[in-house]
């Protein structure tokens, strides 16, 4: 892989994240890794993230995606763009990491992200 790229998590948009990290966690006997109120919920999923996202932070609009965690957004997404994907949103700094969605040729939402450099 040109940028070391990995799925970093699935992204599922939900209209309540509390009720949704209950239902994977109780259901699926998932553990909480980390929760933003009711923007975002990260489950532990055994080798992937399941991602629980909140209205704020669905950026594919309400499909889920695989998220891959890659080193530098905006040159992957030039690459993807390369290769016939088509931007759904551009490169944009989020409360966490900087993310961009793309289309594959396929028409699947694909989200590109890495950590905010300045990230506290």
């Amino acid at each position: 892989m040109a940028d070391d790229s990995k799925i970093g998590n699935v992204l599922y948009p939900v209209a309540d994240v509390g009720a949704a990290a209950a239902f994977y966690g109780e259901s699926l006997g998932l553990a909480t890794k980390f929760t933003d109120g009711d923007r975002f919920a990260a489950l532990d999923a055994g080798g992937v993230t399941l991602a629980i996202a909140g209205e704020a932070e669905d950026v594919t609009g309400g499909t889920p995606a695989a998220s891959f965690k890659v080193q530098d957004v905006s040159a992957t997404v030039r690459r993807m763009i390369d290769a016939g994907a088509k931007v759904v949103r551009g490169p944009e700094e989020g409360p966490h990491e900087v993310r961009a969605v793309v289309e594959d040729p396929w028409g699947n939402p694909v989200v590109v992200y890495s950590p905010r450099r300045n990230n506290p």
